[in-house]
């Protein structure tokens, strides 16, 4: 089964959704470019594209730099949906390559704009949700999850109905 139909088939463990006074591909542009959503996540601070690839299709990596208070960590993210206006998803993975967690954003149209869900699924082994509790000072991660997902989403509102 591939990631996407596990995704689809397992209730995430973090999700919100907000409705945005703009058009999806245009809400779609500021998720799916990791330097502009860095400006509007919680713990993601920045990025680097690695493997020559510069631009958010399947398959693209991206060095992710996160950052909680003065705790800093680094990811290697894979896009693995890239339909603009419709779906932008990436799997995270640690430095050692273990698996972290699935992000996915969904755009559904509507009467003014559009509805955005995004969606967290967590991938760390139980073992290694401690280890990442400690870097990241995270120790609920679901609950953490949830409230950095509606402060995105909050952040994601206003920049994308300023650009209109």
């Amino acid at each position: 089964m591939s990631l996407n139909a596990e995704a689809s088939l397992n209730a995430p463990n973090a999700t919100g959704r907000i409705e945005i006074d703009a058009a999806p591909e245009t809400v779609y542009a500021l998720v799916s470019d990791p330097g502009k959503l860095a400006d509007l996540a919680e713990e993601y601070a920045g990025h680097r594209w690695v493997g020559g690839t510069d631009g958010p299709v399947v398959g693209a990596k991206f060095r992710g730099r996160n950052q909680r208070g003065f705790r800093r960590w680094s990811t290697l993210s894979t896009i693995t949906d890239a339909d603009p206006g419709r779906r932008f998803g990436f799997e995270v993975t640690s430095f050692a390559g273990l698996p972290v967690a699935r992000w996915q954003y969904d755009f559904e149209p509507a009467p003014d704009g559009c509805v955005v869900v995004e969606s967290m699924w967590e991938r760390r082994p139980g073992w290694f949700k401690v280890a990442t509790s400690t870097v990241t000072g995270v120790w609920d991660r679901e609950v953490a999850n949830i409230a950095n997902i509606a402060a995105t989403l909050a952040r994601l509102k206003r920049a994308a109905e300023a650009s209109r």
